[in-house]
């Protein structure tokens, strides 16, 4: 009896946490490995038709850790003067308990400002579903003080939507850049939906999706010369600062690149405490990259909850066009 009311509390907590808690939205820690998820004005930013997919290992040490998959797809139209791109995202929280699938359409205009820089502004619309596993819950009325666990349908299922919810969101994002400089904001859920599991005739069922801030930047500064991007030797510093509500993050780091190799580290703070080392290495060929990173959990739960692991890879195809296309409307930062 007692081992099944810590299964109702252990379920309960998974259910709410992932579905109250504004600060739990899926995130990676390489950022720039799949751009638009980061910002939507990254779309269509490399002039080339670009396949993107991140995996994310999150909290290894725990037996319901969270997983995350991102896919991507993106390219520049000469048609609509911007970028155009398709974005899914899928994660996994509490063993399979509750799932959420984001379905994303982004388009980015860009425009010249000057010979050297170049502004994207985007708008991105999604269909997100959110859904749990009805058979993984366990409630009070279904336990026997002999039998335990009955197996018997539970009352409190009425109140649920046991179908899950389907909702749509939107988000917008600024990007500006230069060869030396790039940075942008991103706006997520702007409108924030409701995201409750609860049926609407339920009361006080609305749980908001909050609205999410990112800003990021970084430099580049170029250690060697050559005539080729591929060949130069570049030390990148990047910070990156999101916040949902009170909830606040920081990564603080540099990435350094020479030739294919591409090596990273950053410090994550969150408002509660310093979170994560991150380790970045990737290798970079003309048309296939690939990247893996491990965060090494440095806060007081680093015993508990263990790292994480996040791989990406890329394609890039080479876009022919008719007419030519101005230097300074490529992006140059780094992409891992």
């Amino acid at each position: 009896m007692q081992k099944a009311i810590i299964k109702i509390r252990i379920t309960a907590y998974v259910l709410l946490y992932s579905a109250i808690v504004s600060a739990q939205e899926p995130q990676l820690s390489q950022f720039y490995a799949s751009p638009v998820f980061t910002n939507p004005a990254f779309a269509g930013s490399e002039r080339k038709l670009r396949i993107v997919g991140s995996v994310r290992n999150q909290y290894t040490a725990l037996k319901n850790s969270f997983k995350t998959s991102v896919f991507s797809i993106d390219g520049y139209s000469q048609k609509f003067n911007g970028g155009l791109g398709l974005l899914a995202c899928f994660d996994v929280a509490g063993d399979g308990l509750l799932r959420t699938i984001n379905l994303s359409g982004i388009y980015s205009y860009n425009m010249s400002v000057n010979r050297d820089w170049s502004v994207n502004a985007s708008l991105q619309g999604s269909i997100i579903q959110r859904s749990y596993d009805a058979t993984k819950l366990r409630f009070g009325d279904q336990l026997n003080e002999f039998a335990g666990y009955t197996g018997l349908p539970s009352g409190d299922l009425k109140n649920m939507n046991v179908q899950g919810r389907v909702f749509s969101n939107f988000s917008s994002g600024f990007l500006a850049y230069s060869d030396n400089f790039y940075g942008g904001i991103a706006v997520h859920n702007l409108f924030e939906p409701n995201q409750s599991l609860m049926d609407n005739n339920y009361n006080n069922s609305q749980v908001l999706l909050r609205r999410r801030y990112t800003v990021h930047s970084g430099l580049n500064l170029y250690l060697s010369r050559s005539r080729y991007k591929i060949d130069k030797m570049i030390l990148s510093p990047n910070i990156l600062f999101m916040q949902q509500q009170s909830f606040y993050q920081v990564n603080l780091g540099m990435y350094f690149k020479n030739k294919a190799l591409t090596i990273g580290s950053w410090l994550r703070q969150t408002s509660r405490n310093s979170d994560a080392i991150i380790i970045l290495v990737g290798l970079k060929l003309p048309a296939f990259r690939v990247g893996y990173s491990y965060d090494a959990t440095i806060s007081k739960s680093r015993t508990s909850m263990g790292g994480s692991h996040e791989l990406s890879m890329a394609f890039q195809i080479k876009i022919n066009t008719k007419t030519p296309i101005h230097r300074s409307k490529y992006i140059k930062c780094p992409d891992l």
